[in-house]
């Protein structure tokens, strides 16, 4: 059997993987929160922001974990369509969650479907992102772990979409985000103790890329792009603000007239 290291650097992938769980999750219940007070084509643009925010962040997160991850006896190479279909898989799984919950009229079967919908794609991205991974030798997991893990995802999953339906102010927001991020940091890592790696040492090249050519590059530019919508979102009006400067506005034009 070889020997598994999660973080090979040290506290910095955990660490990194779960700020940008953290990031993807309070963007997300911030768009959520502006698509749910919103109507029409706005609400949908909220939305897919909001799916395209939680789901950058559980991929980004997973990845740059396992940057750290490292195998004694092998090196290690990634299945670049299978990393690619991993995000894809991602985004489409938490953008039916998500608006499952923002268009559905009965929000509390939407919410249960959609976080079980949603947990469970994210395991699935979770496990073809390990899936994608070439090394020497042969992968399995301990069957247990990799039900607990499911159930972390689906849990997380549900209440993230709670969350994005019952919490409104900033400071709530950041709470939950920090707890989501736990979460599926845990979801994570609970299914990397599920591995088991029996290696088979060979002189043949691997296929694939490594993970500081396509994860580390990848995983930066989906970063970049979680804490630029974050400025964005910051920096727009909320409709409530809108509402505001428009009261402001009317007493104004009136004495004009």
């Amino acid at each position: 059997m070889g020997h598994l290291d999660h973080a090979a650097f040290g506290w910095l992938t955990p660490v990194l993987s779960y700020l940008m769980a953290c990031t993807g999750a309070a963007l997300g219940l911030r768009c959520t929160v502006r698509g749910l007070a919103a109507t029409g084509r706005s609400r949908r643009n909220w939305l897919l922001t909001a799916a395209s925010a939680i789901g950058t962040g559980i991929w980004t997160m997973h990845f740059v974990a396992m940057l750290g991850f490292r195998v004694s006896g092998t090196d290690i190479r990634y299945d670049v369509p299978l990393t690619i279909l991993s995000l894809v898989v991602a985004m489409a799984v938490v953008c039916a969650g998500v608006f499952a919950v923002g268009y559905s009229r009965d929000r509390n079967r939407a919410l249960l479907l959609g976080g079980l919908t949603t947990g469970l794609g994210v395991a699935s991205m979770h496990y073809l992102g390990m899936a994608a991974v070439r090394l020497h030798g042969d992968v399995t997991y301990r069957p247990l772990l990799v039900g607990l893990s499911v159930l972390i995802a689906v849990v997380a999953a549900t209440a993230a979409l709670w969350a994005g339906l019952n919490i409104k102010s900033p400071l709530a927001v950041t709470l939950a985000s920090l707890v989501m991020g736990a979460a599926v940091s845990s979801m994570h890592y609970t299914g990397m103790l599920a591995v088991r790696v029996r290696v088979a040492p060979s002189g043949e090249v691997l296929p694939g890329a490594t993970a500081m050519q396509f994860i580390f590059p990848l995983a930066v530019g989906l970063g970049s792009y979680l804490f630029l919508t974050s400025a964005f979102v910051a920096l727009s009006p909320t409709a409530g603000e809108r509402e505001a400067s428009a009261s402001a506005q009317r007493p104004v034009q009136s004495a004009a007239r």
